[in-house]
C-alpha cells in the first residue's frame, strides 16, 4: 500500500511538472568576453539542444542582412499568410491577409518573441519559411556555427532543429557588432508593433541586472528556459547563454551569476576583435591557384579596320558611362547624345565618341552599403562568383543618400538581365539599371 501511495505521488508530481511546463531539460552554459570572443566559462557548451525562441536571433539577423542588401525595406508592407496567422503563441495576433510594415514585424519578433511575426519575416524575405530556413543555415555555417541546424524561423520544437550555447553566443556577438543600429531593440521594455504595444519577454532580467541590454529569451517544454544575455559595465561587455533553466526565476538567477563571473574574469583593458561579416561560398566561386610555370604569351591577332573602329567605339561608350556615373552630385547620368566636342581651357577639344549600336548603357546594382569599402568588397566578391555573366563589366561605387551603391556598368540589356538572373539564383540581391 505504501509503495502504491509513493508511486501515485511521484506520478502526480510528474503530471504537475508537465502541466506547469517545467519538464526537465539538459543544462548548458557559456560565458564570453564580447570584445574578444574569449571563453570565460563553459559547461556542455557544444551539446546540441533545443534553442526555442533563441532561433529568432538568426531570423532577425538574416532580416537585417536582407535590409542592408536592399532586398527589402523597413517600410515594406508585408501581407500576412494563413500559415503565419495560424502560428501558436506567443504571437502578435495578426489576421491572414492583413498588411503590416516590416519594421513592426521586427519589433514584435525581437521584443515579444512573436511566432507569427517570425514566420511573416521569413516569408517576406525568402518567399517561404523553408527557403528562409535554408538561408538561416547558410548564414550559420558562414559564421562558424558548426553544430546548429534550423528548420523554422520561430523556434518551436521540430525534429532536428538544434543548436548549442557556443553557437548562440557566436550569433549574439554578430548581432552586436554587425548590426549595432538595431541592437537597442533587445533592451526595450516595450514597443509599438504596428497594431498594439508589446512588452519584452526579458523585461524582468533587464530591470534586475545592472548593465543588461539583451538579448533573447526562449522557452518550450523540450528546451526549458533559455536565455542569451548581454550586459555592459564600463568598458567591459559580457555575453552569456543558458539552455535548460527550470523556470524564469531560475534562468535569470543563473544568468546573473554567469555575467558576474564574466565581469570578474575579463581583463579591464583589451583590444576589440570584431568578427567579420559572413562570407558565402557558391558553387561557381572562382578557385585561385598559382600556375606551375609562366605560359608563353601568344601573338596578338590582327584585326581589320572595321573591327578596330567598333572596338574603339565600344571603349568610348564604356568610358563615357563611367565618367557620367562619377558625377560629383552623386546622380546617375545616362548618356544618349550623339558624339560631341567639349571645349578645354587650352583651346583643344575633347571628343566623346559613342556608337548608337551595341546598347551598352545598362548596368546592375547589388544594393546600398554603409561604407565604400563594404560596397567594393561585395563587387569584387560578386565578380569572382560569376565571371562569365559579368565579363567586361566595370565595378562602380556610387555615393547616394541611402549609402554607397555597388554597381556593375557597361552592359547591354541582355547581359544585365542574364547577370541578375544568375546572381538571384545564388540568393544574391540584384536589380538592373536601364537607360
Amino acid at each position: 500500500m505504501l509503495q502504491q501511495a509513493l508511486r501515485g505521488a511521484v506520478f502526480a508530481l510528474m503530471y504537475l511538472g508537465f502541466a506547469l511546463g517545467v519538464q526537465a531539460a539538459p543544462y548548458a552554459a557559456l560565458v564570453v568576453d564580447a570584445r574578444t570572443g574569449q571563453v570565460l566559462h563553459a559547461r556542455n557548451a557544444d551539446t546540441r539542444l533545443h534553442p526555442a525562441s533563441l532561433t529568432k536571433m538568426m531570423t532577425l539577423y538574416v532580416t537585417f542582412e536582407a535590409v542592408r542588401l536592399g532586398e527589402i525595406g523597413l517600410e515594406t508592407k508585408v501581407k500576412i499568410s494563413k500559415k503565419a496567422a495560424a502560428e501558436p503563441p506567443s504571437k502578435l495576433g495578426m489576421r491572414a491577409g492583413q498588411f503590416i510594415k516590416l519594421k513592426y514585424l521586427i519589433r514584435a519578433a525581437s521584443v515579444k518573441s512573436a511566432n507569427d511575426a517570425a514566420t511573416a519575416l521569413a516569408e517576406a524575405v525568402s518567399g517561404s519559411e523553408a527557403a528562409f530556413a535554408r538561408r538561416m543555415n547558410r548564414t550559420a555555417k558562414a559564421m562558424g556555427m558548426t553544430r546548429t541546424t534550423f528548420k523554422n524561423a520561430h523556434g518551436l520544437t521540430e525534429n532536428g532543429h538544434l543548436s548549442t550555447a557556443r553557437d548562440m553566443v557566436t550569433l549574439g556577438r554578430h548581432l552586436f557588432f554587425d548590426y549595432p543600429q538595431y541592437y537597442n531593440l533587445f533592451s526595450r521594455r516595450s514597443t509599438f508593433a504596428g497594431t498594439k504595444e508589446v512588452r519584452n519577454t526579458n523585461r524582468k532580467f533587464l530591470a534586475a541586472y545592472r548593465g543588461a541590454d539583451g538579448i533573447k529569451t526562449g522557452y518550450t517544454r523540450a528546451a526549458g528556459f533559455n536565455l542569451v544575455g548581454s550586459a555592459q559595465r564600463g568598458d567591459k561587455r559580457i555575453i552569456a547563454a543558458i539552455f535548460g533553466g527550470r523556470s524564469t526565476a531560475d534562468r535569470n538567477a543563473r544568468m546573473a551569476e554567469l555575467l558576474d563571473m564574466g565581469f570578474k574574469r575579463s581583463p579591464t583593458r583589451v583590444a576589440t576583435l570584431q568578427p567579420a561579416l559572413p562570407v558565402y561560398r557558391t558553387r561557381s566561386a572562382a578557385v585561385v591557384t598559382t600556375p606551375a610555370r609562366s605560359p608563353r604569351p601568344h601573338h596578338r591577332p590582327s584585326r581589320s579596320p572595321s573591327e578596330l573602329a567598333k572596338l574603339e567605339a565600344d571603349i568610348g561608350k564604356v568610358l563615357a558611362e563611367a565618367i557620367a556615373l562619377d558625377d560629383p552630385d552623386g546622380e546617375s547620368i545616362t548618356l544618349h547624345d550623339p558624339p560631341k566636342a567639349r571645349a578645354r581651357r587650352d583651346g583643344l577639344q575633347v571628343v566623346t565618341r559613342m556608337s548608337t549600336s551595341g546598347g551598352k548603357h545598362w548596368g546592375i546594382t547589388l544594393g546600398a552599403f554603409p561604407t565604400r569599402t563594404e560596397a567594393e568588397k561585395i563587387l569584387l566578391r560578386t565578380a569572382l562568383q560569376d565571371l562569365s555573366a559579368l565579363d567586361g563589366a566595370l565595378r562602380k561605387v556610387v555615393h547616394r543618400s541611402d549609402g554607397y551603391r555597388a554597381n556593375f556598368v557597361g552592359l547591354n540589356e541582355t547581359m544585365a538581365l542574364k547577370a541578375c538572373a544568375r546572381l538571384r539564383a545564388y540568393k544574391a540581391s540584384c536589380q538592373t539599371l536601364g537607360p
